[in-house]
């Protein structure tokens, strides 16, 4: 039986209300928003997922030849995770069903996932310069959200948009708006979006309206881009952003 992908729902969650504040100051017509992705942006998501492979290998007996399997299916495609754990409960001939594994996995990775290191603190130094600084994931409710509260970087923001709360994914520019007005903002005076995804956050940004930077983390190998710089982690995408509004 072939499954489709669960519908994203609210599940009760929603982003927090940040209050209207004066707008940013702006260089060469692109005011100071910086608006980030998530998963493998921020967070190391791949770190995370191994350990959590040890974990599940360990409480379902597998070898460690498995746990190889586990990282394998994982690392090269990033699949969605219905289909992803679907896959694994036929490997395996598990017994629980495929939203059962599905559930447990989301339960249990806010409490595995890391920021990348100086991730917390280049986002605060960004908004103690004057930056208005936003998230945009796609991804289910409680996972994404238990990531940004366990993580500490709910804190960091002045907003974030969920595409399991809003009932909208990356690239629909909607999900971009709606992460700029919780950061008490509108796209109308651009901005910028970093990402490690070239569709829904390059791509998806820059239809937008922001400055797209791409965070390469080498698994897009071979495909083209139209991003306005390539780094290789945050600190670099920061720079880049300061940079240019004190030379704009």
């Amino acid at each position: 039986m072939i499954l489709k992908p669960f519908p994203e729902v609210n599940c009760g969650l929603s982003s927090p209300t940040f209050a209207a504040q004066p707008m940013i100051s702006k260089t060469s017509g692109v005011q100071r928003l910086a608006l980030f992705d998530l998963d493998r942006t921020l967070i190391d998501l791949d770190a995370a997922f191994r350990r959590w492979g040890e974990e599940f290998a360990e409480q379902q007996h597998l070898s460690l030849e498995d746990l190889v399997w586990l990282v394998s299916q994982d690392r090269v495609t990033h699949p969605h995770r219905e289909a992803f754990f679907s896959k694994v409960r036929e490997h395996f001939a598990l017994p629980d069903s495929v939203e059962e594994l599905w559930a447990g996995y989301r339960r249990r990775m806010p409490n595995l996932v890391q920021c990348y290191p100086g991730v917390l603190t280049g986002l605060a130094g960004l908004r103690a310069a004057g930056w208005r600084v936003g998230i945009v994931t796609n991804g289910m409710a409680d996972n994404q959200l238990g990531k940004l509260r366990r993580t500490g970087l709910a804190d960091v923001v002045d907003g974030y948009a969920v595409s399991g709360v809003e009932g909208i994914r990356k690239p629909d520019a909607r999900l971009f708006q709606i992460a700029a007005q919780r950061c008490g903002v509108s796209l109308a005076e651009g901005g910028w979006m970093v990402g490690d995804n070239l569709v829904a956050d390059i791509a998806g940004g820059q239809a937008a309206g922001l400055r797209g930077i791409w965070v390469d983390r080498g698994t897009w190998q071979g495909h083209e881009h139209r991003a306005d710089h390539v780094v290789a982690d945050v600190a670099e995408a920061i720079a880049i952003m300061r940079d240019t509004h004190q030379t704009g």
